[in-house]
């Protein structure tokens, strides 16, 4: 599409319709030439602009994730001696826990001995002096605390002055079963893991952003999450964690984010869309992120000059947030550039370009040959 006249004959006035052409003294045809539009075709293409202006722009980072446990409120329950598990009071997994609640019954020779050892120091008044006997009482009531005897259950042996076979393991800790590995009547020993007990009133979310938005990142920010599976809810949170290392195939940082959880409505393994709000970048030079033409390597903008005249601009640009793009040089505030219709403006201009190199290369002397 041309978007200027052709001239037909030449004329000692000039006319509004041609492309303006500026040479430097090295006789260079400018790189782009200001294009002059008729003004009935600037309406027929629906040519708007805008100003260039100053204001803050809002870092902000979209990413997906999935919702994990919080590991610090996550508890492995191994027994501390080997045994046989006699009694079974939490039976499935994903049951609701309290603290202090009555897991399981154990026997276990060893712990067996212990509580015998103690009875005999709990007897013994007669030998050694007080301190002595102290010291060995105190010796063999931390050697059961070792073997996972509560404290509840120690006192129980020293009132009854008897041993108990069957010793209980109490909850650490209010949660979620998540893992249950023993049934009634299993050998069990200290390697094995007999329950998984996660607290689900806070959960993390982990996510995954690009290394150019690293510096975009860091502990404490504010953060938002979305889940398709509850819809038209948000959770806030904050970064939590930044995690020291990129992953080698997909470039990018992984990201823990931290949220409240009090209704247990986030459960694992859920698709979280997040948001992660930066600080902002004040005072910076701006423009709708639709204006901005970008061509391989090349940005540019259509600067409007007035009376129907254009011309592109090359224009570094920074950061892109909410459909606005910083501008670090080529602009100043308060140019009017186009907003719709750039493109064509950008085509005409590039061949406008193109005829005023072939005119230059046409009109320089023919080289000679020497022979």
């Amino acid at each position: 599409m041309n978007l200027v006249a052709k001239e037909v004959k030449p004329q000692s006035q000039k006319t509004a319709l041609k492309p303006e052409t500026h040479q430097s003294s090295s006789h260079q045809p400018d790189k782009h030439p200001t294009v002059t539009i008729r003004p009935e075709i600037i309406q027929k293409m629906g040519v708007r602009t805008t100003s260039v202006e100053k204001g803050n722009m809002q870092k902000y980072i979209k990413t997906v994730g999935y919702v994990a446990y919080n590991e610090d409120k996550l508890v492995h329950i191994h027994p501390r001696s080997s045994g046989w598990v006699e009694k079974l009071h939490v039976r499935r997994e994903g049951d609701i826990v309290k603290q202090d609640q009555f897991l399981l019954e154990m026997y276990s020779h060893e712990v067996l001995e212990a509580q015998q050892d103690f009875l005999v120091a709990l007897r013994t008044k007669n030998q050694g002096t007080s301190l002595n006997r102290q010291q060995y009482k105190e010796a063999i009531r931390n050697r059961l605390r070792l073997l996972g005897v509560p404290d509840s259950t120690i006192r129980q042996i020293e009132r009854q002055n008897q041993s108990i076979n069957n010793v209980p393991i109490f909850s650490p800790q209010s949660g979620t079963v998540t893992h249950l590995n023993i049934r009634e009547g299993m050998y069990v020993t200290p390697s094995l893991e007999m329950f998984t007990i996660v607290e689900l009133s806070n959960i993390w979310v982990m996510v995954e952003v690009f290394e150019h938005q690293l510096d975009w990142v860091s502990k404490g920010l504010k953060a938002e999450i979305r889940v398709p599976a509850l819809p038209g809810r948000v959770w806030k949170g904050k970064v939590d964690y930044v995690y020291p290392e990129l992953e080698l195939k997909t470039r990018t940082l992984k990201v823990r984010l931290h949220f409240d959880n009090p209704k247990g409505e986030l459960k694992l393994n859920m698709f979280a869309q997040a948001v992660i709000h930066g600080k902002p970048n004040k005072n910076v030079l701006k423009i709708p992120q639709a204006a901005l033409i970008v061509t391989g390597e090349r940005e540019s903008v259509i600067k409007a000059l007035g009376d129907g005249r254009f011309k592109p601009v090359d224009v570094k640009t920074g950061m892109r947030s909410q459909g606005e793009v910083e501008i670090l040089s080529g602009l100043k505030k308060g140019e009017r550039i186009v907003l719709s219709g750039q493109f064509l403006i950008d085509s005409e201009a590039n061949l406008q370009a193109s005829f005023l190199r072939f005119s230059e290369v046409g009109q320089q002397p023919p080289q000679t040959h020497p022979h």
